[in-house]
């Protein structure tokens, strides 16, 4: 039996993107999230885990799939969050052709998952507290549009298409 307690204070549209640095490629590669969207629009999703089912048979492979078509909506940057490490998230991103499409940000520790508030109790399923599956169009780190599953088994309102959607209206105003 296990007790984590976790603080579910969720970031929403309006909300600025937390200073937190995260890791890519290699555990030496820092990535300050907010150097990522400074002046750029873009989507950040994150997933609870590397090579899991419904992130490696659908999520990730949805975004690289859709890279042309959220480009042409206005992504200027595709970053998918992890808490895994970060040879293991380069290693999925690999094995899903995400190169030059979908940066692999790996949140080792969950400092930004945490101040995301998008925290996932999976000790039982994946032995430590996740990332709920989740995707926000960012505009120069400012959340525009916030869509957090409420059952991270399934990918409904996480996915490109929501994203695509959601770029497209701000592309049109």
């Amino acid at each position: 039996m296990h007790d984590v307690r976790l603080e579910h204070r969720v970031l929403q549209a309006g909300s600025s993107l937390p200073p937190i640095v995260v890791k890519e490629g290699t555990p030496g590669t820092d990535v300050k999230i907010t150097d990522l969207f400074k002046g750029k629009k873009g989507i950040l999703f994150g997933v609870p885990g590397a090579f899991t089912p419904v992130c490696s048979s659908s999520h990730l492979p949805g975004y690289v799939g859709d890279y042309d078509k959220l480009t042409k909506a206005g992504a200027e940057v595709i970053a998918c969050l992890s808490i895994n490490d970060a040879f293991v998230m380069a290693a999925w991103g690999t094995a899903n052709g995400s190169s030059g499409k979908v940066r692999m940000l790996a949140d080792q520790a969950g400092e930004l998952t945490k101040a995301l508030g998008v925290e996932l109790d999976s000790v039982d399923m994946l032995g430590n507290v996740r990332c709920k599956r989740f995707s926000a169009v960012i505009v120069d780190n400012v959340i525009n549009t916030w869509n957090v599953e409420d059952n991270s088994l399934e990918a409904t309102c996480s996915m490109p298409d929501t994203a695509y959607k959601q770029l497209s209206q701000l592309t049109e105003a």
